[in-house]
């Protein structure tokens, strides 16, 4: 029977996004009254937060009984790859269903939001607005930086999957040259293209990353800029 257009199939599915959200915020959470000294509290949104990983474990299991692993002993080779391929698959739809969609429609739309506060800035000229524009800009920045991240993900993903079936993954090199050489961070994978450079964080383009100075944050988790290794690219045919 195809549940998949049933509204409890539906609901599922909510369910996990909200129980899903519900992991993330709490660790966050946690992180900052942990930062704040309060180390009960911290632990508390942390226990919590793996509470709701459970639930959304759950939710996801009925979501996709195909990935359900009760008794890996006894499955075949085969088996296990097709299982294997299945996660990767569904890695693979969501993180190009971000770079190729959700992304850059973010992106848009934060810049469209931004022109309409800059209006408002200029006839009102409130710290508000200002305020605002400059969320929308930052926005606007992330979710451009977000989109190379997802593309990244979902060549890993392709390669993983391809590796399942035998198919040798292309060769990869970093550029050599300090004016192309990208680099990525490891806490996040946000990459660092020096034609492009940081211009929200002053750094313009066309700057390499050895000339970016030392306090340097990544623009995306804040990562220390001796966080950031070299990023090997496949090598064009």
């Amino acid at each position: 029977m195809d549940l998949s257009n049933s509204n409890t199939a539906k609901n599922i599915e909510a369910a996990f996004g909200g129980e899903s959200m519900a992991n993330r915020k709490y660790l966050f959470f946690a992180e900052v009254t942990r930062k704040l000294g309060m180390s009960e509290l911290s632990k508390l949104f942390r226990e919590t937060a793996n509470q709701e990983t459970e639930h959304a474990f759950a939710h996801f299991r009925l979501m996709h009984p195909e990935l359900v692993v009760t008794d890996a002993a006894n499955l075949s080779e085969e088996q296990k790859k097709a299982i294997a391929a299945r996660c990767l698959q569904l890695a693979i739809e969501g993180e190009t269903y971000e770079y190729t969609t959700m992304y850059p429609e973010f992106a848009a739309q934060a810049k469209s939001d931004r022109d309409g506060d800059a209006v408002a800035e200029f006839d009102a000229q409130t710290a508000e607005s200002q305020e605002h524009a400059g969320i929308f800009r930052k926005a606007a920045h992330n979710f451009g930086l977000l989109t190379h991240i997802e593309n990244h993900h979902a060549n890993q993903y392709t390669e993983a999957l391809n590796a399942l079936g035998g198919t040798v993954a292309a060769e990869k090199a970093t550029s050599g040259d300090p004016a192309t050489q990208k680099w990525m961070c490891k806490q996040c994978s946000v990459i660092y293209d020096p034609v492009m450079g940081d211009p929200d964080s002053g750094i313009a383009p066309g700057t390499p990353f050895e000339a970016i100075a030392d306090d340097w944050e990544c623009p995306i988790c804040g990562a220390k800029k001796s966080m950031f290794v070299p990023y090997f690219e496949a090598i064009a045919a």
